[in-house]
């Protein structure tokens, strides 16, 4: 089908918007078969059905490449606790903080799971979003690990979006295993991450490199299986000190490296010279009340690519909207409105290691956002009140 009478937002060029003034875009088979000014749109299309878009402003689908969505219960208690004083790291040390998610997940059914994930996947998918991003992580035992993840791989079996699961067993020790970690990894971890690979449950390995997490070392050996396994990396890297997170991340040739308030420049350079994206997630720094700024004037001046996700989870980032990321990333990190729809778009799919998606591009998948707006720029401004006026996936209108 064709959508036509619309202002395009391609991102064609490292630079700008891309913006096709009155443009149409051809959808085949899921993708996109022809986009440019409607005027020139050839004739063999002449005979699909058209909808048009009286003006509108379309945009590729969003992307959230960071979420943690999947998880029982929530911890508004600790929430009331920071409010009181206490750190994250005082709140964790002390058996809260993600292991009460895992309590809490390990005792809730797959069914119970996927209800409360599809409710969180219809709240980022009425904002547009047609790709997302689901961790493991809230299980530290082999079989809520995998439940995990065969929860995630039924959402897109239910809903019109795009899931890419990633594997973060190594997201803290469990309590079984306290100041263990290394056994930990060794026991549960890596043999909850083979068994993974076998039921094609894993996209991507995630780790969390901080002192109430893993080491550097420790991150290492989990990257060097995964690798050996032919899966790509990620990393929850310098978010509240500076381990060298960013420098191993890059060394790996992680796709991103997330978080990184506290990154180095040497850590800002290695990302540079490995291609790893660098993911802002403003929704934690905000719930946390951080003081510590990524270093945004080092990764434009490397030319370090950033994007830009909720971080959905229930402990730091309770954020169910992309939208109020963007903004966030605005006004907090004083990214660019360019910027902070590109780390929505292309820079987030570059995260997720998609070549098809992000962009409006021939060949690329058929996800399109449709707004009630006249510039992209309205996307980043407004706080509430989504502007969505209809969503495409694989080229059908879902809404």
């Amino acid at each position: 089908m064709i959508f036509s009478n619309a202002n395009l937002v391609t991102f064609h060029g490292d630079s700008g918007y891309g913006i096709v003034s009155r443009g149409a875009v051809v959808a085949a088979d899921g993708r996109i078969a022809w986009i440019g000014p409607a005027s020139q749109l050839p004739a063999r299309y002449n005979d699909l059905p058209n909808h048009d878009l009286e003006g509108r402003l379309v945009t590729p689908g969003l992307v959230d490449c960071h979420t943690h969505l999947i998880h029982a219960g929530n911890r508004a208690h600790e929430f009331e606790q920071r409010l009181q004083g206490s750190s994250y790291a005082e709140i964790a040390s002390s058996g809260g903080g993600i292991q009460t998610t895992v309590a809490a997940t390990r005792e809730a059914s797959e069914e119970e799971l996927l209800v409360t994930a599809l409710k969180r996947v219809d709240i980022l998918m009425s904002e547009g979003v047609t790709t997302v991003e689901v961790k493991s992580g809230y299980g530290l035992d082999i079989d809520t690990e995998l439940k995990m993840l065969r929860v995630a791989r039924r959402i897109d079996q239910l809903r019109p979006i795009r899931v890419c699961t990633s594997f973060l067993g190594a997201h803290t020790p469990s309590p079984e295993y306290r100041d263990r970690a290394d056994e930990y990894l060794e026991r549960v971890c890596l043999p909850a991450l083979e068994i993974a690979v076998v039921e094609n449950l894993v996209d991507a390995v995630d780790g969390f490199c901080e002192a109430i997490a893993f080491t550097p070392g420790q991150v290492s050996s989990v990257f060097q299986r995964a690798q050996r396994l032919g899966l790509p990396i990620k990393l929850h890297a310098d978010q509240m000190s500076d381990l060298g997170g960013a420098r191993l991340a890059a060394q790996h040739g992680a796709l991103s490296a997330d978080h990184l308030e506290f990154a180095s420049v040497a850590g800002v350079r290695a990302m540079a010279a490995s291609g790893t994206v660098a993911v802002m997630l403003p929704g934690a720094f905000y719930t946390l009340r951080e003081t510590q700024l990524p270093p945004i004037a080092e990764f434009r001046s490397h030319y370090v690519p950033m994007a830009v996700a909720t971080d959905l989870n229930p402990g730091s980032s309770p954020l169910h909207s992309l939208l109020l990321a963007m903004n966030m990333a605005c006004t907090l990190f004083r990214l660019t409105p360019e910027e902070s729809l590109r780390g929505t778009t292309c820079h987030a799919a570059q995260a997720l290691g998609l070549s098809d998606a992000g962009r409006l591009w021939v060949g690329y998948h058929a996800d399109l956002a449709i707004w009630d707006a006249e510039h992209p720029a309205e996307l980043s401004y407004r706080m509430g009140g989504t502007k969505l006026f209809a969503r495409v996936f694989a080229g059908e209108l879902t809404c």
